[in-house]
């Protein structure tokens, strides 16, 4: 047993236990400096430069054109000389019928999409996903991938030749003894034509994001779930739904977003076909009163009241995704 004063003697001779360094100053000081990390990245930050720029060049600098909302916007004069005035053109917008009328078209027809399209790419996948053959996933993976890469115009075309009033459906039953059927130009038939359209040209684009997502499914998930006397049915809603469930709700969330989004090219090319009553949606309200007709500030306070409220209907769903547990387009 030592003594008091042997006690003393060793703790003189040791030194002092360093002061314990704030986290804060911690981490700052373990932090390389911000020209090093850009030097050490420069590689990567050349990659992300074109990108960058497209976004910047193409949405954000035209953002400064929403002034066109509150002005009595003439193109001869710019920006900087036409009349301020104020809230007159939202007035002017929100008192016209054609512009609740294609406010209820493409409100109808986002929820056509979203109820026979949204889930349309999935079912594909999973489909092809229950496929042994790699060759048979690889053909279907290919044939419904290429519609993405062809534009509206041939798309359009291509079902005027097969549904037109001289397509081959019509000349089938004209052959026949029965009258013909023009579906391209009824109206009623025209939201579940631009549904057919859209899930014709883009399934296979969705199908490839839910393709990658089920390649990363362990797969001693599934034979955990056989052993266990699973079946197909019951292997597909315990182990391949819940895997994919995170990509879903992105993409819902990024859907609901874009749901005054519905498609400008394929409604201006039939629009004239149905009329405009069937076929006015707010991007071809913006064109035709921005453009054709030249009332530039109702077509810019139309384009900006969609661009709010798409900004509220993501960060609405994203809420919505935070609460049932799911990270969604961006954390909290």
């Amino acid at each position: 047993m030592s003594s008091p004063a042997t006690e003393r003697r060793v703790r003189a001779a040791s030194p002092p236990a360093p002061a314990p360094a704030r986290a804060g100053r911690r981490t700052l000081r373990s932090r390389p400096p911000l020209a090093r990390r850009l030097r050490d990245n420069w590689v990567m930050l050349a990659l992300m430069a074109p990108g960058l720029l497209f976004f910047v060049v193409f949405f954000y600098v035209p953002m400064l054109g929403n002034i066109v909302a509150f002005e009595d916007y003439q193109p001869f004069i710019g920006f900087k000389d036409s009349a301020l005035v104020g809230l007159a053109n939202f007035q002017e917008l929100f008192a016209d019928p054609a512009f609740w009328e294609s406010v209820r078209n493409t409100l109808a027809f986002a929820a056509l999409q979203l109820v026979f399209f949204f889930p349309a790419p999935l079912a594909l996948a999973l489909l092809l996903n229950s496929l042994v053959s790699s060759r048979v996933k690889k053909f279907v993976q290919s044939v419904v991938y290429l519609p993405h890469f062809i534009s509206w115009v041939l798309v359009v075309a291509l079902f005027q030749q097969v549904l037109g009033g001289a397509g081959l459906v019509s000349n089938f039953l004209r052959d026949h003894g029965f009258s013909a059927l023009d579906v391209m130009t009824d109206p009623h038939a025209f939201p579940l034509l631009i549904t057919s359209q859209v899930i014709w040209k883009d399934i296979g684009w969705g199908m490839i994001i839910y393709l990658a997502a089920l390649a990363n499914v362990d797969q001693s998930l599934y034979e955990s779930a056989a052993v266990d006397g699973a079946n197909r049915w019951r292997r597909m809603w315990h182990v391949t739904l819940p895997a994919v469930r995170s990509v879903t709700i992105m993409l819902l969330v990024l859907r609901l977003g874009d749901v005054l989004s519905v498609g400008f090219e394929q409604f201006l090319l039939q629009r004239d076909a149905v009329g405009a009553r069937a076929a006015e949606v707010l991007d071809t309200y913006v064109y035709y009163h921005g453009v054709v007709y030249g009332d530039w500030g109702v077509g810019a306070a139309a384009g900006l009241v969609k661009g709010v409220v798409g900004a509220l209907m993501i960060w609405g769903a994203n809420k919505l995704a935070h609460a049932f547990g799911e990270q969604g387009v961006y954390s909290k």
